[in-house]
């Protein structure tokens, strides 16, 4: 026993002696995607490991796991308490795991301090939106008119942004669950089975919906960030309904995490030398003109979010007021 502790001990010595070239020469890292396939989470991931994999000393193969379920709790869950934290595993999940950390949502066993965020490839403002033609077609009608809004899961912005409106402002929308990514709400709506969706203005204008709003078959109600989007002319944002300091408090931390986009990260407590060429390979790769190609061709924009900036906005939301905190839980919880 005593020989095998030493022989764990000396191969754990030998890899931190080596270089990260030496480490990740010959090695696979694995790409934990807490989306379906054919999402924009996934598309981004999948863009970003394409280019990582030439631009990471050693030059490592990338392969990809789809890990969808709960919001994206399942898959964060996992990189937190499971997955290897020598950094032959990354992460790319959803960008409002913050909030349900801080919300102590149901199934929650991570702590987002503590993961080592690389970056997004964009910045990803918020709306709801309605079919052309149902009763609600403004912001003003859903105070008087029920629209019913697809939800993907516990954890997952729209479940969460639909009974926050609901319980903090009183808006009549009426949450249908049972779908197992956004991109199943969209075609949901496209039959008509649920009439409205709140999620992020880039994944509407590029997925399953793409040119309806133009189209006009799609009425974008308001944005969630506190003041209007240039791109969206006359849309008012959400704050216009706010009536009370705590209301606006509560609004402006939810679009905290606009500015997480599609975010990257690997588990904690990965060495610091891996760390750093992971995130300079990650900024590399966003910053490619072949990812910012296929990007556009799908509608949408790239903005690089470095690591060290999401970091310092992931622990700013974690500290966040209890007051506020404890208030924005009783919202999404309805309680």
């Amino acid at each position: 026993m005593a020989v095998a502790c030493l022989l764990l001990a000396a191969g754990g010595n030998d890899a931190r002696s080596q270089s990260v070239e030496q480490f990740y020469r010959g090695k696979q890292i694995r790409v934990i995607i807490s989306a379906a396939p054919a999402t924009d989470y996934d598309m981004f991931a999948r863009l970003i490991a394409a280019q990582m994999t030439k631009l990471l000393p050693g030059n490592p193969t990338f392969v990809h796991q789809n890990m969808p379920g709960a919001g994206g709790i399942i898959a964060t869950n996992h990189l937190y308490n499971i997955a290897a934290q020598d950094g032959t595993v990354i992460g790319m999940v959803n960008r409002n795991m913050p909030h349900v950390a801080l919300t102590r949502m149901a199934n929650v066993q991570f702590d987002p301090v503590k993961f080592n965020w690389l970056g997004s490839p964009e910045v990803s403002y918020s709306v709801c939106a309605a079919l052309t033609g149902v009763a609600v077609q403004r912001g003003d009608d859903l105070f008087k008119h029920e629209l019913l809004i697809g939800g993907a899961g516990s954890g997952s912005a729209p479940s969460v942004t639909s009974h926050l409106l609901s319980n903090l402002l009183g808006m009549k929308l009426r949450l249908v669950e049972g779908y197992k990514s956004v991109p199943d709400v969209s075609l949901a709506m496209m039959r008509k089975e649920v009439h409205g969706v709140c999620q992020s203005l880039n994944a509407l204008q590029g997925g399953n919906l793409q040119g309806w709003i133009a189209a006009g078959k799609l009425k974008v109600l308001f944005n969630l960030e506190p003041e209007p989007l240039t791109s969206l002319s006359g849309i008012p944002t959400i704050f216009q309904y706010a009536k009370t300091d705590e209301q606006r408090a509560i609004l402006t931390l939810n679009s905290s995490t606009s500015v997480m986009g599609r975010p990257m990260l690997t588990p904690p407590n990965v060495p610091a030398d891996r760390l750093a060429a992971l995130r300079k390979a990650f900024i590399e790769a966003v910053n490619q003109p072949e990812l910012k190609a296929e990007v556009e061709k799908v509608g949408g924009e790239v903005t690089l979010v470095t690591g060290a900036a999401m970091q310092k906005t992931v622990t700013d939301i974690m500290a966040t007021p209890p007051a506020i905190a404890e208030k924005m839980q009783q919202m999404i919880q309805g309680r």
